[in-house]
């Protein structure tokens, strides 16, 4: 396994009470074949699917983590939010026609389906994952986390790719700040 971006916390070495606790809830998901096929697949720029989902269910599982929620729900949908294999930048391979946006959470919660048991929560945060761009929004509090994490984390790993090449801007030290910002929230 490997570690969220931007994130200091070693998932695979399970040093802290933190990765412990993360690891538990997605161990019988993160080696399933069906995950790891994501790694084969770009999703932002030079970030694979799977490092995407790795990062979208992290940070969702921190924060429902923090607040009391149901950080089990929030681990597990986001790992298994983007689960599909084609290329969404083409047409090629889509198992269903019409818009990505609207189509791939469908993929995915049938596709989470017949990998692991779900619950409504981690269903419904699968399925408005892609809020406001599908029209029905989340009904849950992990519903409205992911969606989120899932905005953040595409533009994180997007600007994180050109972070080397900012480095010698002033942009950096307020990239730094606002991200620092937002992990305290």
């Amino acid at each position: 396994m490997e570690k969220a971006i931007l994130s200091r916390i070693n998932l695979k070495t399970l040093d802290t009470n933190i990765a412990y606790d993360y690891f538990e809830t997605i161990s019988d998901l993160i080696d399933t074949k069906e995950v790891q096929d994501l790694k084969k697949c770009s999703q932002h720029l030079a970030t694979s699917r799977f490092q995407h989902s790795l990062n979208v269910s992290y940070y969702s599982f921190l924060i429902c983590r923090k607040f009391g929620l149901d950080a089990y729900s929030a681990a597990r949908a986001g790992l298994l939010h983007d689960l599909y294999y084609y290329d969404w930048k083409t047409n090629d391979k889509r198992p269903l026609e019409g818009n990505h946006a609207k189509i791939h959470p469908i993929i995915a919660l049938e596709n989470a389906k017949n990998i692991t048991i779900t619950n409504p929560t981690i269903d419904d945060a699968i399925l408005h994952h892609m809020w406001p761009l599908k029209t029905s929004h989340p009904n849950t509090s992990v519903g409205w986390i992911i969606q989120a994490v899932d905005k953040f984390c595409a533009i994180t790993e997007m600007g994180h790719q050109s972070l080397f090449r900012a480095s010698r801007s002033n942009n950096l030290l307020s990239y730094c700040i606002l991200f620092t910002f937002l992990l305290t929230i």
